[in-house]
């Protein structure tokens, strides 16, 4: 996991090189029925079709936050994300009357494959994701299309839809429609979910989403745990350094891939990802949000914690992904000093070694309040969302019902034979 940045870019440099051999060669074919034609994403011109599409037809949903255009083209791009490195992948388009009228992403993760089937991976399995449209004839037609493509590729089973990876947005939104979704987190029409389970999918996994108010103290009890751990001299909950940020990076991906490992859907978070994925969210990170836990001078837990970038992208951002150059002067301003700023907690971890015993859970309890008391003082912050979380994670499932988090949004995986 301490890889140099000079690593970390040859081997972005490298994917890029190689996507041509890794990819599936595009021999898709044009699938037309009545009116619909559904072809293969081939071209630059394509691929923005495909990402323009889906501002589109959310642009009239109260509660979508359009992501900048640039970080959703750079989703789909070999070269650019890392992603690619491992996985192989065909988008298709939707098109009535030469007018986009849906999309679909199908892949196969090389590494995905590898994990054990006990733990919902494993051989056969290929996934499809970003499907949009407002036709259930078109949708239909594309996870057929998707489909169609992943038994060509030798893949006897489908998990979806993912948006690409298990890191990114897996799963479906099917509760919490009412409400905009906290960064990095998909936001889905609840039309979705029918049009889905009518084409054969099963409940695979739910995914949820915790809400607190953090302004309100956690209970006397919680209180007495983060009070014991704080006279443990073996203790010390540390902040991130940006000085030395490369280093924490590892630290802190080294543990995240441990501790998640036995986890159902498990995929590990190679070098690349990681680098690529500092890059992104180093305008958010801030030193007091994401912290290390250190147990006789190990580091043992971490949490990560971010400024919801959604709440200024709702108000300065465009439908189609391009701010204004106001638009853009808001979103620097508030990335210097997100305030007031809710705050969502994406990724946490302990070392499995400690998973079990009353430690591992002092150690999230010291964390989350320290993050909590830094949230409220410097930025302002009133609600915090803590996900997403494995339905049967039973550790933070518990940890979130003891501060009195609430479930705000679900999302669903879900399978099929192929």
């Amino acid at each position: 996991m301490h890889h140099s940045c000079a690593t970390f870019r040859c081997q972005l440099d490298k994917a890029a090189s190689t996507y041509a051999v890794r990819v599936a060669p595009n021999k898709g074919k044009i699938v037309t029925q009545s009116d619909i034609a559904i072809t293969p994403v081939s071209t630059k011109s394509d691929r923005e079709e495909f990402v323009d599409f889906g501002f589109r037809i959310n642009a009239g949903d109260p509660n979508y936050v359009p992501n900048l255009r640039s970080e959703e083209l750079g989703k789909f791009t070999p070269g650019k994300n890392p992603f690619f490195e491992h996985a192989r992948c065909q988008l298709f388009l939707a098109r009535r009357d030469g007018a986009v009228v849906g999309r679909i992403s199908a892949h196969i993760d090389e590494l995905a494959l590898a994990q054990p089937p006990e733990q919902g991976m494993g051989p056969g399995t290929g996934f499809w994701g970003a499907m949009e449209t407002e036709d259930v004839e078109v949708a239909k037609l594309l996870i057929a299309t998707a489909e169609d493509w992943l038994r060509g590729q030798a893949m006897t089973r489908v998990l979806a839809p993912m948006n690409l990876s298990y890191w990114e947005e897996p799963g479906l939104l099917v509760k919490g429609h009412d409400h905009p979704p906290m960064y990095m987190m998909g936001h889905q029409a609840a039309r979705y979910q029918p049009w889905i389970e009518g084409a054969g999918y099963g409940l695979a996994k739910r995914l949820y989403t915790y809400d607190i108010d953090i302004t309100r103290e956690y209970p006397p009890l919680i209180q007495r745990i983060i009070t014991s751990g704080e006279k443990n001299a073996r203790i010390r909950i540390r902040e991130v350094s940006l000085k030395h940020f490369e280093r924490e990076v590892g630290i802190i991906c080294h543990i995240l891939n441990e501790a998640w490992s036995d986890n159902w859907g498990f995929v590990p978070f190679t070098p690349s990802e990681i680098a690529y994925t500092a890059k992104t969210l180093k305008p958010l990170v801030k030193p007091d949000l994401i912290r290390i836990a250190e147990y006789d001078g190990e580091p043992v837990a971490f949490m990560m914690t971010l400024p919801d970038l959604n709440q200024v992208l709702k108000r300065a951002n465009r439908p189609s992904g391009k701010p204004s150059l106001l638009g853009w002067a808001k979103i620097l301003l508030w990335l210097q000093r997100p305030k007031p700023a809710d705050m969502r907690v994406p990724l946490m971890g302990v070392l499995k070694k400690l998973q079990s015993s009353r430690l591992a859970s002092q150690l999230a309890f010291m964390m989350i309040e320290y993050i909590r008391r830094a949230a409220i003082t410097r930025y302002g912050g009133k609600r915090g969302e803590i996900g997403w979380i494995l339905e049967d994670n039973q550790g933070m499932v518990a940890i979130a019902e003891a501060i009195d988090s609430k479930i705000n949004k679900q999302y669903n995986i879900y399978e099929k034979g192929l």
